[in-house]
Formats: C-alpha cells, structure tokens, sequence
C-alpha cells in the first residue's frame, strides 16, 4: 500500500473518479487507496422517471474515470454513465474512462439466430462514443476486446478470489467448471490453487434453464469449489451441484465467481442446497439480508493498480 501512495503523489492533483449510482462503493474504495479526490456530481430522476444529472466540481483537463456497474436494469445504467461522461466532456476533461466493475450484456457476444441484434457490440460502440479507454473486470468473454473501437482493459478477479480460496483446500478438493464455457477459467484456478479439475458439460434449454450431460472427472468422494465468472439466476451452478451430488461427491460446495447478480429467485433456489460459502467480488451491490454464508472481496487494489498503469 505505501508503494501505491508514493506512486500517485504525482497524479492526484490530476486525477478525479465520480461514482454513478449502481454501486457507489468501487468508486470511493479507490480513490480511497489512490488518495485522489472523488468528485461530486447531482444524479437524480424527475418525477417522469427521466434522469438529471450535474457535475458539481471542475473537470476541465482532469484524467477523469467514471465508475458504473451495468447492473440490471443495464439500459438504465448505461444511460446514467453516458450522461456522466457528456457532462464531463462538455466541461472540458482531458481524458475520459469508464470503469465498469460489472458489464451487461457482456454475455450478448454472438448471434443465435437471424432476427437478432449483436447486443455487445451495440453497447461497446455506444461507451466509444463518449470514452476515450474502458477499463472492466472479468468480462464474460476476452473476445469482447475486438468489439471495442477504444482501448480496452480487461482485469481479473481470479487472483483475488483465489487466494480467498487457499484456506478452502484439501486433500479432497477439486475444482469444477459448470459448463465447457468455463474451462478456461477454472483451469486458472486449478494452476493457482494446485488443484485438478472437473468439468461438467451442459445442455442451455432456454435462458434460466440448463440440463448437464456428462461430468469429466473424478467426482466420488471429491469437495468441489465451482468456479464461474458471473452468478445471475444460479442455474448453471445449481445444474452442476445436482449433477455432482448424483454422482456421489462429497457436499458442502463452495462457489466463487466474479459477478454476483443473484438474479430472480436464485437465492431461494441456491438455498436448498448443502452450500459452505459464496466467494464473490464487490462489482455488484450486495445482496441485503443474504441467507448464505456470503465473502465479498473489495477490487479496490486491483483497480486502483489498474489506474496507476493507465
């Protein structure tokens, strides 16, 4: 930590964040550790619901960063951000970033069928309109850089999560990818755990629904750690946790992922399963009155080190 405040001396008086209001906390936690000023800004909705927003300090030729989560409702979101960084473009800041802790539809990368918009790509040429760089953490998929026509930087989460993890391990422990879109991800926690790897094969049958066909590995008598990037409705994991326990594998689990959305009844449904804990990153507002033993982990480092190499 000292070594990030001697680094910064120099740019403080340079530097500004604005927080938007999906999820303030990133935001005040990295300015916190940078030691630069979070700036204040007037962001509220008129009774129509339309949105107002107003920079209250000075921004003129700042290195400005915004930081916003694409939380749903993601149009919503994604309006206030773009207002911010109008706002801040028309008072003269030098350089615009958006930090996005978490992106929608990040996961809307390709195309299903003929009738459909390439929904990534219209969010990644609508941030080029306004921002000079983004910075995101963990996006769904690296491929999504190609989309950006403004530089790009993609951090992780993984390092961060698992060295939570590290106390987890034992001799039994393996760690499982929930589906083959996983793979790559819990491959990079298996080499920084030191642990083998499980990978279940599944079948999406709509949006909230998946069916496993197949489990690659040793599963009896093993303790699974399930690695994902997101957790939204919980459906692949709980998909991949009723696979498991079929094949005899030794509950509780542990889950870890990136993004933790919880979206719909998937607290409920994660639930009423043998669940030791949740390791998640703060990229999303935290779930009040969670029932589930629940770690989040602040990216307050990992961002603020991000910026310093910006």
């Amino acid at each position: 930590m000292d070594d990030i405040r001697m680094k910064t001396r120099g740019i403080r008086k340079s530097i500004l964040i604005f927080p938007g209001r999906t999820n303030p906390d990133p935001a005040r936690e990295t300015a916190r550790r940078l030691g630069v000023i979070v700036g204040r800004c007037r962001l509220e909705n008129f009774p129509d619901g339309e949105l107002h927003v107003e920079i209250q300090d000075q921004v003129r030729s700042r290195d400005v960063y915004l930081f916003q989560s694409l939380v749903p409702p993601a149009g919503s979101s994604l309006l206030e951000l773009l207002f911010l960084a109008d706002a801040c473009r028309r008072g003269g800041a030098g350089r615009l970033t958006a930090v996005i802790p978490y992106c929608g539809y990040a996961r809307q990368d390709h195309r299903t069928g003929p009738g459909e918009p390439l929904s990534a790509r219209v969010i990644a040429d609508l941030l080029a309109t306004r921002f000079d760089r983004i910075l995101a953490v963990d996006l769904h998929n690296e491929s999504l850089e190609g989309f950006f026509p403004v530089p790009l930087e993609n951090v992780s989460a993984v390092p961060l999560l698992a060295k939570a993890l590290r106390p987890c391990r034992n001799s039994r422990t393996v760690i499982v990818a929930p589906d083959l879109g996983a793979v790559k991800l819990a491959q990079r926690y298996a080499d920084l755990l030191h642990l083998p790897v499980v990978y279940v094969h599944k079948t999406r049958l709509s949006g909230g629904s998946v069916r496993p066909r197949q489990v690659i590995g040793k599963v009896q008598g093993q303790t699974p750690i399930i690695v994902d990037d997101m957790i939204s409705t919980g459906e692949t994991m709980i998909a991949a946790m009723e696979a498991l326990l079929e094949l005899d594998c030794r509950p509780p689990f542990i889950l870890a992922a990136s993004h933790g959305l919880f979206a719909g009844d998937a607290v409920e449904r994660l639930s009423s399963l043998p669940i030791r804990g949740i390791y998640i990153s703060d990229s999303v507002k935290r779930p009040p009155a969670f029932p589930l033993p629940l770690r989040v982990l602040s990216l307050d480092r990992l961002l603020a080190a991000a910026i310093q190499r910006l």
